[in-house]
């Protein structure tokens, strides 16, 4: 039956899915966390990358 219905319909490949339903959108990287974007967390070159990034966003107001 199954090998019938494989010959008639064909095969038909979907992703796989996430078995532990992890929100796709969560950050998964130390990098983009909150605390190390504004440098809070104590490293100085954090700091000094949030002081960077901040005069970059404020170049052309």
């Amino acid at each position: 039956m199954d090998i019938e219905k494989i010959l008639t319909g064909g095969v038909v490949f979907k992703k796989a899915s996430s078995g532990n339903g992890q929100k796709e959108d969560k950050v998964k990287t130390k990098a983009k966390k909150k605390t190390y974007i504004t440098g809070l967390h104590g490293s100085g070159a954090a700091k000094m990358k949030a002081d960077i990034r901040k005069k970059r966003a404020n170049r052309h107001k």
